[in-house]
């Protein structure tokens, strides 16, 4: 059975794309847009903001590497959700106000960004995803994250 409810670890942001990024605690993500002052945020695309499991980290973790939440350069890092296995389309409310949309599981890295090479692999490809912002407001550590109804 699918975990319905999970919750946000991190927040994390980067002024630069293909980079590490750093945990801000709070962030406020901006409807089509992404999450305010960060890389990514740009309108109309479908990679707005970018979402990883604590779960997938882990099995990094596993392989004796010392990875932290934003290494992957994932805006939100999550923990108790199967995020590759949600279809696009689902809907996840953050907080009590935040409505993403899945827009994107995994995405083909063509050229081995900085994260490949100072980790030594990187998980975004195949287990991170990517949403839209239909609904914008805050997100801070420990929110709610759930698969809307």
């Amino acid at each position: 059975m699918k975990t319905l409810q999970g919750k946000i670890l991190a927040v994390n942001i980067s002024p630069k794309k293909g980079e590490k990024k750093n945990n801000i605690e709070c962030g406020l993500f901006l409807e089509n847009l992404g999450l305010e002052n960060d890389a990514h945020a740009e309108a109309d695309i479908i990679r707005q903001v970018s979402l990883l499991a604590k779960e997938s980290i882990e099995k990094i973790r596993a392989k004796g590497l010392d990875v932290s939440y934003g290494d992957f350069a994932e805006n939100l890092t999550t923990e108790g959700i199967d995020l590759p296995s949600l279809p696009i389309g689902t809907r996840l409310k953050v907080g009590g106000k935040v409505l993403l949309e899945v827009s994107q599981i995994g995405k083909v890295c063509h050229n081995r960004c900085n994260i490949f090479y100072t980790v030594g692999d990187c998980v975004m490809p195949r287990e991170g995803i990517f949403v839209k912002v239909l609904t914008g407001g805050e997100i801070k550590v420990n929110d709610p994250i759930e698969i809307a109804e």
